[in-house]
């Protein structure tokens, strides 16, 4: 039985989400199984679930109202990314998959709204053969000697940087 990976895409560039979907992807041409938790995003049209919501063997969860830096309830905020966390453990702690997206986790040890170690013991107990990507900014030291790879995107130039904003199909 082949041994999984953990696999984290972070720093400040485009592009972290989008790999792991791309992977998700790739994960569904070899026929596994894969669950998605989404946090900060809040319930929506978002590409990625509007491509993937009939494929029956992706359980997704979305976990997050949005984006937190901009909340008008934090504690709700706090509220809602622990019960995805909980749903996220659950997944892991299942073994029915193949493949966990955590999308945008390290916003969660970021702002504290879960501890870094519980984000750790959880990847510690999954089960051998499971492959986690994990995916967000800043992502902690101790998340980053957990991992087997690190993918840093570097933002090199930005649309948002001139007042762009986000256009369909690309960023959402």
């Amino acid at each position: 039985m082949d041994n999984g990976l953990i696999i984290i895409n972070t720093g400040d560039g485009k592009g972290k989400s989008t790999a792991a979907f791309g992977t998700l992807a790739r994960a569904m041409g070899q026929g596994l199984k894969a669950g998605v938790v989404q946090f900060i995003k809040s319930p929506g049209d978002y590409g990625e679930v509007l491509f993937f919501k009939d494929t029956h063997k992706i359980d997704w969860f979305v976990a997050g109202r949005g984006f937190t830096w901009k909340s008008d309830d934090i504690e709700k905020d706090k509220e809602t990314a622990r019960k995805g966390f909980e749903t996220a453990v659950e997944m892991i702690d299942s073994d029915e998959y193949d493949l966990i997206i955590l999308d945008e986790i390290t916003y969660l040890t970021n702002y504290k709204f879960i501890e870094i170690d519980e984000l750790i013991d959880a990847l510690k107990h999954k089960p051998e053969r499971l492959n986690i990507i994990i995916t967000g900014r800043d992502a902690d030291p101790k998340l980053i000697e957990a991992a087997d790879t690190v993918t840093e995107m570097k933002k090199i130039k930005h649309c948002f940087d001139k007042g762009v904003k986000a256009k369909k199909g690309i960023e959402f």
